[in-house]
């Protein structure tokens, strides 16, 4: 863990450094359940593959396994304070000695999706943008800010993710001639990816997102 200030505030982050000494820098942000281990972990994954990877702590030290809990946490984030928080750890992350280059990754998990979007739209610097089933009500990504292109991921049977709302974000961003790929897994649930979730939890599918998640990343970052 490390700490990082916004100017007014300091906030917490789990920094995971290229197991190659320096790597491209990827944002890894929290799921609704706060900067929980299984975060941690996709960070240490991200520092093997040879990126340096940062999560910050949107909750300020709070998590939840309860989805009651973790939904009224999530309603209560104040998005232009999130959107600071982002903001100043990106620069944190570019600035560490573990990190290479100027191009910024971010990846982010159900709400962390979303605000991976929100991110991507309002820092310039993020070159990559992998979306997992991004969800927020509060949130409003500009698309037509985006300098890099989308990586979405998304399941067939998503309470969360209407794929009416997927197909409605590929067309504006097709109008936009914004670069995309959105990968639909048959089956998956919401939060396949997260192995903390047994009864979500899709190994082969997750296993397919990851790899196409490390190739994007590479690609557009290196």
């Amino acid at each position: 863990m490390i700490k990082f200030s916004d100017g007014s505030h300091e906030h917490d982050a789990y920094l995971s450094p290229s197991k190659t000494g320096k790597g491209p820098g990827v944002i890894v942000i929290q799921e609704w359940w706060g900067l929980v281990d299984h975060i941690k972990r996709v960070c240490d994954r991200f520092a093997d593959e040879g990126f340096t990877a940062l999560a910050p702590d949107l909750y300020h030290g709070k998590s939840t396994k309860e989805p009651d809990e973790a939904a009224s946490m999530m309603q209560a984030l104040n998005i232009a304070h999130t959107e600071a928080i982002l903001r100043k750890a990106i620069m944190t992350l570019m600035v560490n000695p573990a990190t290479e280059g100027e191009k910024i990754g971010v990846v982010g998990f159900c709400m962390g999706g979303q605000l991976a979007l929100f991110a991507a739209g309002s820092n310039p610097v993020i070159k990559a943008c992998v979306n997992f089933y991004g969800i927020h009500p509060n949130v409003e990504p500009s698309y037509r800010t985006l300098s890099g292109p989308v990586l979405g991921i998304f399941a067939e049977h998503d309470d969360c993710v209407d794929p009416e709302l997927v197909k409605a974000m590929s067309k504006e961003l097709t109008l936009l001639g914004k670069v995309h790929e959105f990968i639909t897994y048959p089956g998956a649930q919401h939060a396949f990816f997260n192995d903390d979730r047994p009864e979500v939890y899709d190994a082969a599918a997750a296993a397919d997102a990851w790899k196409r998640t490390i190739r994007f990343l590479k690609e557009n970052l290196r």
